[in-house]
């Protein structure tokens, strides 16, 4: 009767470790799906994704302090690896903001912006962010 026991219990763990498994499965087809949406929607007329990336050191700056992007919607992807909060603000020429994250730490987040053609700054809201050295240049073209 105990050996029996054992059989059983040794089934229903393997069941349990073969069933963690199809979940990691299904969280990678999901992604792939997500990252062939992506990709379908950028070889569309105009506009895109813009890439922005904190420093993962916590340092007011961007990784990139030149991005370039096309005309049109485009999302912007901002991914801050740093425990320091930080989040990106689009303004145009005028000093209108065209676009915003929100504020994220140790994590990535994603705005819509409609661009136009023309030279636009991108900074860090974070009072004393953009001050200390956190802003960059973005065209559109």
């Amino acid at each position: 009767m105990k050996k029996l026991l054992t059989l059983v219990a040794l089934a229903l763990a393997a069941f349990a470790i073969a069933a963690c498994g199809d979940d990691e499965s299904t969280t990678t087809a999901a992604e792939e799906t997500t990252s062939e949406d992506t990709t379908a929607a950028d070889s569309g007329g105009g506009g895109g994704t813009l890439a922005v990336a904190a420093v993962p050191d916590g340092s007011f700056a961007f990784t990139e302090s030149e991005l370039t992007a096309t005309a049109g919607p485009n999302t912007i992807e901002f991914d801050n690896p740093s425990t320091t909060p930080h989040n990106v603000y689009v303004e145009d020429e005028a000093g209108e903001v065209v676009g915003e994250t929100e504020t994220v730490t140790e994590s990535s987040t994603t705005a819509d912006a409609e661009l136009e053609a023309g030279t636009y700054t991108y900074y860090c809201d974070i009072p004393g962010h953009r001050e200390g050295g956190m802003e960059g240049t973005l065209t559109v073209e």
